[in-house]
């Protein structure tokens, strides 16, 4: 291999080095500043963990998406500086939440908060934690209670013959009722949470717009005034805006709420305990059936070319306990699943087979909130409609006053410009009679003037008459 030219290097008179070949830098490196820049896109991110503790974290958007499996697009969404409407999507690994205030992704063993700074969100990230710290309390408990349950099993399988169907009896009716007792997926928790802090927020909105609108409203009708006026401007805006974000929540609701393939891409604990529990009896059956010379470090080669790069990848974000936790909440999904499956071979027949009842319940019940809240807000707007229905009706009958108002003064003009047109008359430089002293003297000339006057008066009663009568004038 040959060196590199002197004219091939690119090279600059004004620069100390002159003559060299100017360096390459790789990218992400600031030349002169010292330090590498933070990754693009690098955003703060409140990651609350299985267990309830979170953590203030910068992620890229690329590492989430690696972590969530999320397409940009999703994560689009989410994006403060674009106004979105509001959306739950649910995918294969996570789910995506942005509603009103609250942005974020739930995945099956974590919640990632983007705008968790926002003074509004402090008080559902606390109720967050509270709710995800019962969940794993939860989980630990029925941890405890199947430990005993399997420890009285054993013992209770050393007794005799006679007594061996009876106690099979007493632990059947035990396991029934621990199944009974059920503990909602970690990720129907946060997405209740969720839920809930949106429906709150939206119904307080809702109910201060309603103490704000009535006594505007009311002081409205009582007097008509441009400040009174603006002020209903105001809140017939906010009425609009509103309504419309609440309409926005419920329209995705119904959605989920008529498609029960969305709502079961949402169950992503039963999801990822199907691809555990396939992923090890595709192992099994393997490892019995098929002889296969591996090398020894191959062994995630042994999993479906599905499932196995999923399985490694949760396998190593996921924590000790947070994957402890994890498995126990997938088992106990499974055992809630009556229409699972543990042989199904493609996506869609495992998605087609879950029980969708449970958050069918749970989404219902916020769909039932945010409907109520809908409906205050068309009465609130059927109020403001009939203030200004009232207001309009309240203006046309004042309008209509002035307009015969305005008949009454055009008609007084009319009789007044016509004695004006007789004196008019009399005063031009004409010589008749009743101008000679000796003949007719003042007081034909004051019986004129009275006469004119008195005439005039007449020929207005009579055209207001005529215009009653007319019904041009009340």
């Amino acid at each position: 291999m040959r060196g590199a030219r002197c004219e091939e290097f690119v090279t600059n008179p004004a620069t100390p080095n002159f003559g060299q070949p100017t360096p390459i830098y790789p990218a992400g490196v600031v030349v002169g500043g010292g330090g590498r820049k933070k990754g693009v896109g690098a955003r703060p991110w409140l990651v609350v963990s299985s267990s309830g503790q979170a953590q203030l974290k910068e992620v890229g958007k690329h590492k989430i998406m690696g972590q969530t499996g999320l397409p940009a697009r999703d994560l689009r969404i989410l994006d403060p500086l674009l106004s979105y409407p509001s959306a739950v999507l649910g995918r294969e690994r996570a789910i995506v939440i942005n509603l009103e205030h609250i942005k974020a992704i739930i995945t099956a063993h974590e919640v990632l908060l983007l705008n968790s700074k926002d003074p509004s969100v402090s008080p559902f990230i606390e109720e967050l934690q509270r709710r995800i710290l019962d969940h794993h309390h939860g989980i630990k408990r029925q941890e405890g209670e199947n430990s005993e349950g399997e420890a009285h099993t054993k013992i209770d399988s050393s007794h005799g013959e006679s007594q061996g169907s009876e106690a099979m009896k007493d632990v059947k009716q035990s396991l029934e009722n621990q199944g009974g007792s059920k503990v909602f997926p970690f990720e129907f928790v946060a997405l209740e949470a969720c839920l809930e802090a949106a429906s709150s927020s939206l119904e307080s909105e809702a109910v201060r717009l309603e103490l704000e609108a009535h006594p505007a409203l009311d002081k409205l009708t009582s007097k008509i005034s441009t400040l009174n006026l603006e002020r209903v401007r105001q809140i017939k805006s906010r009425l609009v805006a509103i309504t419309g974000r609440v309409q926005k929540v419920r329209d995705e609701l119904e959605h989920l709420l008529d498609d029960d393939e969305d709502m079961a891409e949402m169950y992503l604990t039963e999801k990822l305990a199907q691809k555990l529990e396939n992923s090890s009896n595709s192992s099994m059956n393997e490892s019995d059936n098929v002889e296969i010379d591996l090398p020894e470090g191959d062994e995630d080669d042994r999993l479906p070319p599905e499932f196995a790069s999923d399985a490694n990848r949760d396998e190593s974000y996921l924590g000790a306990d947070e994957a402890h936790d994890l498995l126990m909440s997938a088992h106990s999904a499974l055992s809630r699943n009556s229409r699972g499956t543990r042989t199904s071979s493609t996506h869609s027949s495992m998605i087609n087979k879950f029980d969708v009842e449970e958050l069918e319940m749970l989404l219902e019940a916020y769909f039932v909130q945010i409907d109520g809240t809908l409906n205050k807000l068309s009465t609130l707007r059927e109020y403001v409609d009939d203030t200004e229905d009232y207001i309009n009706i309240m203006l046309d009958d004042k309008q209509n006053h002035l307009l015969q108002m305005g008949v009454m003064l055009t008609t007084a003009t009319l009789v007044i410009n016509a004695f004006i047109a007789v004196a008019g008359v009399f005063g031009m430089n004409i010589k008749i009679q009743l101008f000679k002293d000796e003949v007719a003297g003042p007081a034909k000339f004051l019986w004129t003037v009275i006469g004119g006057t008195l005439g005039s008066i007449c020929i207005y009663v009579g055209a207001i008459g005529w215009c009653k009568h007319k019904r041009l004038l009340e």
